[in-house]
């Protein structure tokens, strides 16, 4: 048997995109580590490389499963057109919950929406996919810049406010099968297959 890997569906960011959320990672990290005497602070910074939005989470996946995947996200991918995505602002995630995260939190897009449901629904229906299951919870488009220690965030004296507007507008020309390879100092991801939106 295979080794099985674990997969996802995302939408991968341009440079100048990463190198700005970079800046906003190097500008409130002091912030936090400064209340910590531990050193690190509560706050996991999502690595630049790393910075991603999730389209559809699978898990793990034998090969014959992986090729499965790629052919009908391909297929899904030409049937749209390619899109923007428009973000809105950083803050502490999920909203109206206690934080875990911090975001980049986007505008959701009906035609993102789509693509996602009809993955789903592929991806659901295959019969080399028994195990996928359908999320339940609403499609809400965002980008992870961080995870919260939440025993080292209680401590903190001072919570910073990070909330601020990100007013950006991403073309997405492709959504990307992605590998998650999960390493002591944080999740390692690589590009298994991109499939371009509308095409031929």
């Amino acid at each position: 048997m295979s080794q099985k890997r674990r997969i996802f569906i995302a939408v991968n960011l341009p440079e100048d995109i990463k190198r700005q959320l970079l800046d906003f990672q190097k500008k409130w990290e002091y912030s936090f580590t400064r209340q910590s005497l531990g050193g690190g602070g509560p706050v996991r910074w999502t690595k630049k490389n790393s910075l991603h939005l999730t389209l559809v989470f699978i898990g793990y996946a034998d090969e014959q499963e992986i090729y499965e995947i790629c052919r009908l996200t391909k297929e899904v991918a030409k049937k749209y057109e390619r899109l923007d995505l428009i973000f809105e602002k950083i803050l502490y995630g999920p909203p109206g919950k206690p934080p875990r995260m911090i975001w980049l939190k986007g505008k959701v897009s009906e035609e993102l929406a789509n693509i996602k449901n009809e993955l789903e629904e592929v991806f659901v229906s295959s019969q080399n996919l028994r195990a996928f299951r359908i999320e339940k919870r609403p499609f809400s488009p965002h980008i992870t810049l961080a995870r919260i220690n939440m025993g080292q965030w209680l401590n903190l004296a001072q919570k910073p406010q990070i909330e601020q507007d990100f007013k950006s507008i991403i073309p997405v020309a492709n959504i990307d099968v992605m590998e998650s390879d999960l390493k002591r100092d944080g999740a390692e991801y690589t590009i298994l297959e991109s499939a371009p939106l509308g095409a031929d």
